[in-house]
């Protein structure tokens, strides 16, 4: 047998990693968490460097399992536990050979396991994590799953119905924990349950896109709906009215939170599934992706003693991501920090939370007010709604405290006109509000796939406006880590608007926004697009993405 080699010795190698990023890996990762993971989680590496590294060092071949014809005979050889455990994908037989795809070709234990299990000679090849666990998902869970509970549906007595909802064995409720799992493993932030005429269709929406997972049949909806029903702990026999739930459930040892709503609809009700990965939370400011200049206007913002800061963008930019990290960094023991949120969707650690409930008269406002009795130093209010939220906050910043929120509006620049609209005063706009930021987010380039492309001509036009140039931009050519689609992950842009003393006088003076665009322009601050096509520039993501999100002026 060859000499065993360490992942880290190969690695560095083949100089893909320094012996110091070795060394800060193998001191800051967990007992449990492969090395491999570690670095491509902290940025060090891409997956396919490790699968080239890996592929040239050891002679194990890579293999694409999303467009590998699996042999469906060798799912009967190896479990799906062990194959679940161990991290490996059977492929196909020849004679005594078994061949198998696995991310980790140097895990000789998993090897061993399969051996022993199948009795055959083990080949291995290596896939990308995704790729494995998606395919190990679709092959062992989903498909097993899918036809035990079809075959389970047509029994359609009360109690078997009452059982097959309940019972944790039941193929439904292994069904839904599927489809669950497979959205929580491909990353996507919602699961749509849309009942159509003929079918019932499963769709993720990943990286901010929604695509159709699978369709259902017809008459697999009813138990489905029930199902999730239960598990919010929603009432089954109301189906006229919307109903909101929240689900909690540990995935993968990832212990996941899930807000579900229902939406009664022609052809039955609609179930949105909004998930939230605990384990993926963005804690630190760092990891928000600010250029450097926002990131200093930022931190300058957050850091004043008094005034609003103000964050702004429609639903699904990452308002709320951004608010938890300000609030993480601001969190010390000697202070004070308390939100008003509908809903809360992370829970932080030494951070007083309140849940708005209309229906006990606990709103926004409500809520603010009782907080400003409780001696807070910084306050956070999930969004500001109506002109009595926006008068007591102001009136909260105006008394010494730091009031973080979100508005829905396009830009930075608009937020002003908008608490105008509400019917606050101009001065008292300038006198406590000190910041505004605009945010959206756009889809990163795959690192896995990514190639350089000669920008065209419309692109240079556009990046001239902005007072940039750009040659080449990056595109993803689509692989298995991305699946096909050239993108993986999301990136936030920003727009910054900081309250000077121009920017108060012409807020007192109703200028209005086009003047302060202009300034914002004359001083340097980067506008939504500006900001977007840094973030091309440095081929992060491309200029479809960014047009996608933000108006060209």
């Amino acid at each position: 047998m060859k000499a065993r080699k360490r992942l880290g010795d190969l690695l560095v190698e083949a100089g893909v990693i320094t012996q110091e990023q070795l060394d800060y890996a193998l001191k800051n990762k967990s007992k449990e968490e492969k090395l491999g993971d570690f670095l491509i989680r902290e940025n060090i590496l891409t997956e396919q460097q490790l699968i080239e590294v890996l592929e040239f060092q050891l002679g194990v071949p890579h293999i694409n399992l999303s467009q590998y014809p699996i042999d469906p005979e060798v799912l009967q050889l190896v479990p799906a536990d062990l194959a679940k455990r161990a991290q490996i994908m059977p492929i196909r037989k020849d004679k005594n050979k078994l061949f198998i795809a696995m991310v980790d070709p140097m895990d000789y234990f998993a090897i061993e396991e399969v051996r022993m299990a199948t009795g055959c000679q083990i080949e291995t090849g290596i896939a990308a994590k995704d790729d494995l666990y998606r395919t190990i998902a679709k092959y062992y869970d989903l498909q097993e799953s899918m036809d035990a509970a079809m075959a389970d549906v047509n029994i359609e007595t009360k109690e078997s119905m009452d059982q097959q909802i309940t019972d944790d064995d039941s193929p439904i409720v292994r069904l839904v924990n599927q489809l669950i799992a497979n959205a929580v493993f491909q990353r996507a932030s919602d699961i749509h349950f849309d009942p159509q005429e003929t079918d019932f269709r499963v769709r993720y929406r990943i990286d901010g896109v929604l695509r159709t997972e699978r369709s259902l049949p017809k008459h697999m909806q009813n138990m489905i709906t029930a199902r999730i029903k239960i598990m919010g702990n929603l009432n089954i026999t109301e189906n006229r009215i919307p109903q909101d739930g929240r689900i909690k459930t540990t995935i993968n040892f990832r212990q996941v939170d899930i807000r579900l709503s229902t939406l009664p609809t022609i052809y039955g009700e609609k179930i949105v599934m909004r998930i939230l990965d605990l384990s993926n939370a963005v804690t630190s400011i760092e990891k928000l992706g600010f250029s450097e200049q926002n990131e200093r206007l930022f931190r300058g913002m957050i850091a004043r003693p008094n005034g609003i800061v103000l964050i702004t963008g429609p639903t699904g930019s990452g308002k709320s991501t951004t608010l938890y990290a300000a609030l993480s960094e601001l969190n010390r023991e000697d202070v004070n920090i308390i939100t008003v949120e509908d809903p809360v969707e992370y829970r932080l650690e030494g951070i007083n939370q309140i849940q708005v409930r209309e229906e006990v008269g606990l709103t926004f406002a409500a809520g603010l007010r009782s907080i400003l009795r409780q001696d807070p130093d910084i306050v956070m209010i999930g969004e500001i709604r109506d002109a009595e939220t926006a008068e007591i906050a102001i009136r909260a910043s105006l008394t010494g405290h730091l009031v973080l929120s979100t508005l829905h509006t396009n830009s930075a620049v608009e937020s002003i006109s908008r608490l105008e609209d509400m019917g606050i005063e101009p001065f008292l706009i300038a006198s406590s509000v000190v910041g505004v930021m605009a945010q959206r987010l756009v889809r990163k380039v795959c690192r896995d796939c990514a190639e350089p492309h000669p920008a065209t001509i419309r692109e240079k036009e556009l990046f001239a406006k902005e007072g940039l140039h750009i040659d080449t931009v990056m595109r993803g050519r689509g692989c298995p880590a991305c699946n096909h689609t050239g993108y993986k992950g999301r990136i936030a842009i920003h727009e910054i608007l900081p309250i000077n003393r121009t920017v108060r006088e012409f807020i007192m003076q109703r200028k209005g926004i086009t003047s302060i665009m202009d300034y914002m322009k004359r001083e340097g601050y980067r506008t939504l697009l500006g900001d977007g096509f840094l973030k091309v520039i440095q081929g992060q993501t491309t200029t479809e993405e960014v047009l996608r999100v933000a108006t060209v002026e």
